[in-house]
C-alpha cells in the first residue's frame, strides 16, 4: 500500500492505495467522527462492493441509497434525493456521506454532503481508475446541466479516499482505459519523466500490472496533491490540470453524455490541445507525435467519435469554466511536461483545429 497526504491549509487527508483497503475498515472507519451513515452508490457497482463496505458500519446509524449508473445521472434531481436520503436517516452535523462508485457518485454525492447543513464530511471510495486519479482527490463536486457539464458545484474536500485496487478486477477494459488518459494527463501537465516512465511502461499498464498500477496511481494522486495544496479553489495553477477538459466536456455535452466517456474525451481533448499549440508555434510537432503514440499505444481514442460541427462545439467550449470576459482560455502546452494557460485564444484557430480533426 502507499499513502498519499493532500495537505490543505489548516486541513489534510490521506489517500489510501493498495489491495483489500475496503475489508480494511479499521482504517477508513477512525475517519467518521459521527454516529449517521449514509452510503451513496450506484446499482452496478453496489452488487459487488456495498456488503464488504456493510461490515465497517456495525454499531453505526446508517443507510444506503443506490443511483442509477452512468454520467446522465449527474443531476440536481438526484442530488435531492440523497438530500431526501439525509434527512430520513435525521443525519446531524457530524454525520458522514461515504461515496461508494465512480466519479458521478463521487461528484453527486460529495456535493450532496457540501449542502447538507452547509456541509458535512464525506469519504471517497473510487471505484474506477478515473476517480482514483482525478475526481475523487481535491474536493471538486457538482453536477451536470444540459448546458454543459460540471457547471454547478462546490469544492469540499473529502476526510479521505479509499482507492482499493481490488475493485478494479471488474471494472470493463473501457471504463479502465479512461482512467488511463487522467494519468497520462497528470505527466503531460508538469511531469516528463513521469511521462517517459509510462511509455516504459505501457504495456504493463493497460494490463493492470498491480506493482506498475499502484506506483502510477500514486504518482498522478501526489503530482494533483501538490497542485491542490498551492491552488485550493482553481486560481491559477490548478486550472492546468484541465489540459484537454474544456474540448473534452464540449464533446461530452455534444454526445449528450452518452457518446464518449470522460477519459476518451480527455484524450481527444489533450491531442487536439497539444495540435493547436502546434499550430499557434508554441510546440514542437514531435511532442504532438509523442502524446498522440502513446495514448494510441495504450488503446485510447485520439479524434472525435462522431462528426460534430466545429461552431458547434466552440459554442460549447465557450461555456468552460475557466473563460473570463467572453474570451477563450485554455490550456495548451510548450512540450510535455510544459502546460500553460493561455488567454484570448482566437476563435478562428480553435475552429481550424477542429475541422482538421473531424477531416481527419
Amino acid at each position: 500500500m502507499q499513502t498519499v497526504d493532500v495537505e490543505l491549509a489548516g486541513r489534510e487527508y490521506p489517500v489510501w492505495i493498495g489491495p483489500g483497503l475496503i475489508a480494511d475498515s479499521a482504517r477508513w472507519r477512525a475517519r467518521i467522527r459521527g454516529r449517521h451513515v449514509l452510503v451513496v452508490s450506484n446499482t452496478t457497482v453496489a452488487p459487488h462492493y456495498l456488503g464488504a463496505l456493510e461490515k465497517g458500519l456495525e454499531g453505526l446509524t446508517w443507510s444506503v441509497h443506490l443511483l442509477d449508473d452512468g454520467e446522465t445521472h449527474k443531476t440536481f434531481a438526484n442530488v435531492g434525493k440523497v438530500l431526501d436520503a439525509l434527512a430520513a436517516l435525521g443525519a446531524t452535523r457530524d454525520a458522514c456521506v461515504v461515496a461508494l462508485g465512480g466519479g458521478v457518485v463521487g461528484d453527486l454525492a460529495g456535493f450532496a454532503a457540501a449542502c447538507w447543513m452547509r456541509g458535512i464530511d464525506f469519504i471517497q471510495v473510487p471505484t474506477t481508475l478515473l476517480a482514483m486519479v482525478d475526481s475523487s482527490v481535491g474536493g471538486k463536486t457538482g453536477v451536470n446541466l444540459p448546458a454543459g457539464k460540471n457547471l454547478v458545484g462546490a469544492f469540499h474536500q473529502p476526510r479521505a479516499v479509499v482507492a482499493d485496487i481490488e475493485v478494479l478486477h471488474t471494472l470493463p477494459q473501457r471504463e479502465y482505459l479512461a482512467g488511463v488518459a487522467e494519468i497520462v494527463k497528470g505527466a503531460a501537465i508538469g511531469d516528463e519523466p513521469f511521462f517517459a516512465w509510462l511509455e516504459a511502461n505501457a504495456d504493463a499498464l493497460a494490463a493492470r500490472e498491480p506493482g506498475v498500477l499502484i506506483d502510477a496511481i500514486a504518482r498522478k494522486c501526489r503530482y494533483k496533491a501538490g497542485v491542490v495544496a498551492r491552488d485550493e479553489t482553481e486560481q491559477g495553477e490548478r486550472a492546468l490540470l484541465n489540459l484537454g477538459h474544456t474540448f473534452g466536456h464540449a464533446l461530452e455535452t455534444a454526445g449528450g453524455y452518452s457518446d464518449i466517456l470522460h477519459g476518451e474525451g480527455v484524450a481527444i481533448g489533450m491531442v487536439l490541445a497539444a495540435r493547436l499549440s502546434e499550430q499557434l508555434g508554441m510546440a514542437p510537432a514531435a511532442d504532438t507525435a509523442r502524446l498522440l503514440s502513446l495514448l494510441q499505444r495504450l488503446g485510447l481514442p485520439t479524434e472525435p467519435s462522431r462528426a460534430h460541427e466545429a461552431s458547434r462545439i466552440l459554442d460549447l467550449m465557450r461555456l468552460d469554466k475557466k473563460n473570463t470576459a467572453g474570451t477563450l482560455r485554455l490550456i495548451l502546452w510548450r512540450g510535455v511536461g510544459k502546460a500553460e494557460i493561455v488567454a484570448g485564444v482566437a476563435d478562428g484557430d480553435v475552429l481550424g483545429v477542429l475541422a482538421a480533426g473531424a477531416a481527419g
